[in-house]
């Protein structure tokens, strides 16, 4: 099967982490707009599937994918997968991460590999495997999601921080090289959202941070911005990254 045009109307997104919190949140926003999505998770075969079935009580088709990012097998076999069940991508969502925090001098190489694999390796080898089928829709779009200590910098998560500092300087190299093709590529950088973890995957820095506005973020608040940066509206948008804290950080 081959990649047609996209419209409005039968747009196909791809979501990595989407089993819950944000990605869950985004993969549900754009089904609300009509757009099919593939919803992707690691392992959490269960929370991805109750996504899918979310989703899918919007009129939308959707699609579950497993699988390890970071290996470059996997992210070819997610993409070919997707042609061959929808013919098509339009725009792409990397934001499946992990997020540990390790003092720097407790942090082994394979901790270290690890969360360069999930954080950034996979946004290159994810964006690298749908570069065809983008190029080949009439709104290709990329959204990386970043994170806020890539720019203000915290304690126990060089790992996480470097990855995701990565991610903004992919976002603008690829936006430079993806531009004749028409697929824009963008950075959301949330900070300070209110998602579901459990006590030992909680963020230290959570607990003395504040932002402007006095309150945490909503998954559903970052996902409209996915929706709005994946849009016809947005098609003079490309290499940015926009920071969404509720005034935790002032760029």
């Amino acid at each position: 099967m081959t990649a047609a045009k996209a419209t409005n109307s039968n747009r196909v997104a791809l979501v990595t982490g989407a089993s819950r919190n944000i990605g869950r949140a985004i993969a549900l926003a754009l089904a609300k707009t009509g757009t099919n999505v593939v919803v992707h998770a690691a392992q959490a075969q269960a929370e991805a599937a109750e996504t899918l079935k979310q989703l899918e009580s919007y009129g939308v088709k959707g699609m579950l994918t497993l699988g390890d990012l970071s290996d470059p097998d996997i992210a070819t076999r997610i993409m070919s997968e997707i042609i061959a069940h929808f013919g098509r991508l339009d725009i792409l969502v990397n934001n499946a991460a992990i997020r540990p925090e390790t003092p720097i001098a407790d942090i082994s190489y394979t901790e270290w590999r690890k969360v360069m694999g999930v954080c950034l390796d996979a946004v290159f080898l994810m964006s690298q495997a749908a570069m065809k089928p983008l190029g080949q829709s009439e709104q290709g779009s990329i959204i990386n999601i970043g994170g806020l200590t890539a720019h203000t910098g915290a304690s126990n998560r060089a790992h996480v921080i470097s990855a995701k500092a990565g991610v903004v300087g992919f976002t603008k190299a690829l936006a430079c090289e993806l531009s004749p093709e028409g697929i824009t590529v963008n950075c959301i950088a949330p900070g300070l959202i209110d998602t579901v973890r459990d006590d030992k995957n909680k963020p230290h820095h959570h607990a003395t941070r504040t932002n402007l506005l006095g309150r945490r973020g909503q998954p559903e608040e970052i996902a409209e911005a996915v929706v709005f940066l994946a849009g016809p509206s947005a098609r003079y948008i490309t290499g940015q990254t926009i920071h969404i804290n509720g005034g935790a950080y002032l760029p």
